[in-house]
Formats: structure tokens, C-alpha cells, sequence
């Protein structure tokens, strides 16, 4: 009986200089987004600069802000970057608990960071500080929204 399987010795060949896609082709979509979001917050930041001193007989900033407030939420965003970057250290040596333990860190950091954003809106909200109330208020919020 004749054995019509062809054993196979060699490896298979993969020829990968004739790929059709090039390794730059993602590079336009990034610079794309990247120039997409610096309009966006620049007109954002444009429109706060202009329409960010108008009251309209309401509050501003120093009625409204709690610092300590501002500094912890800032803290916790600087943080979250911090242990992010822990993570990545982390999957770079390989170590899958490592890297597990400090996205879990990062994430607390942002529920916090979230959590403590939805009680300042609350906050402000139950003051009256609404954004129709002002053309301040109406920029602050859309900024804030816009970025978190």
C-alpha cells in the first residue's frame, strides 16, 4: 500500500518584504486625531478666554471653588498617570500580577477622580450654578465635560 501523504520537513516560507501594508499607514489616522483634539480644546479654551469673565450678576470662581477640592481631584489624575506608568513598567518585565495590581490602583484613582467630579457638579448645581445661569458657568461646564 502506498503512503500518498507527503511528510512535511520544511517550514513553511512567509515572504514578508511584499506585505502590502506599510507600517505608516496608521500615522496619518494618529496625527489626524492628535490635530482634531488640539482644535477642539483650543476653540474650547478660545471660547472660555472670551466669554469666561461674563457673570452675568452670578457667581465666579472664588464663590464657587473649594481649592482643597481642586487640588485632591488634581492629585488624582497625576497619580492615575503615575501608576499607569507603573503598569506598563510592570507588563514590561512581564509580570501579568504586577501589571494587574497597578491598572487596578489606576482605575480606583479614576473612579475616585470621578466620583469626586460628580459630587463638585452636585455641588454646584444645588448652589444654582447651572450652566444657563452665566455665560462663565455654560463655558466651564462644557470645557470640564469636554475633557473628563
Amino acid at each position: 500500500m502506498a503512503n500518498n501523504t507527503a511528510a512535511q520537513t520544511e517550514m513553511p516560507v512567509f515572504y514578508l518584504k511584499e506585505e502590502h501594508h506599510p507600517e505608516t499607514g496608521t500615522m496619518l489616522g494618529f496625527w489626524i486625531y492628535l490635530m482634531s483634539d488640539c482644535l477642539i480644546f483650543g476653540i474650547l479654551f478660545a471660547t472660555y478666554a472670551v466669554i469666561g469673565q461674563n457673570y452675568a450678576a452670578g457667581p465666579s470662581p472664588a464663590d464657587l471653588f473649594d481649592l482643597e477640592l481642586v487640588a485632591i481631584n488634581t492629585s488624582m489624575l497625576l497619580f492615575s498617570s503615575i501608576t499607569y506608568g507603573f503598569a506598563m513598567l510592570a507588563m514590561e518585565k512581564g509580570s501579568i500580577k504586577g501589571t494587574q495590581i497597578w491598572l487596578a490602583i489606576t482605575g480606583l484613582f479614576g473612579v475616585a477622580f470621578v466620583g469626586l467630579e460628580i459630587y463638585e457638579f452636585h455641588h454646584l448645581w444645588s448652589l444654582g450654578a447651572t450652566p444657563m445661569r452665566s455665560g462663565f458657568l455654560s463655558a466651564f461646564y462644557t470645557l470640564v465635560a469636554t475633557h473628563g
